[in-house]
């Protein structure tokens, strides 16, 4: 799905299966490192199985946790035990809401996007991703 930030850009929405809910995450090639939304993270794993650090952005320094998520779906590639990092999305998601947009659960970043050799086809608005790791 792809959507419009009020003519001034899209982003690629992709349906994930994550803790068993189907949702959609942001795809995001500037994202060096996917991230989850921490809210989300901390209704599925409990804070004893998570570890919090801290996260620099070019613009700020962000409470971040880390979990793993035993099963990732992305399409056909199913990613065990995936070491996520969880941070606070809320702001995105107010904003989606307000331009009438679905919620995310989280962004998928350039760890997966190089690890899994993606392709994006905007013609389409599919996301393919090689079921084998490089």
């Amino acid at each position: 799905m792809l959507i419009n930030l009020q003519d001034d850009g899209f982003h690629l929405l992709v349906e994930i299966v994550v803790f068993g809910e189907k949702l959609f995450a942001v795809v995001d090639t500037g994202a060096s490192r996917s991230v989850f939304d921490k809210s989300f993270i901390k209704k599925y794993v409990s804070l004893n199985d998570t570890q919090e650090t801290h996260a620099t952005t070019l613009f700020s320094t962000t409470s971040t946790l880390q979990a793993i998520i035993p099963e990732l779906k992305i399409g056909r590639v199913k990613l065990k035990n995936y070491n996520s990092i969880a941070l606070d999305l809320e702001g995105v998601n107010k904003t989606y809401e307000s331009m009438g947009h679905p919620n995310i659960c989280g962004i998928i970043g350039s760890d997966i996007l190089i690890q899994y050799q993606a392709k994006i086809n905007f013609k389409n608005l599919k996301l393919y991703l090689l079921p084998t790791k490089l």
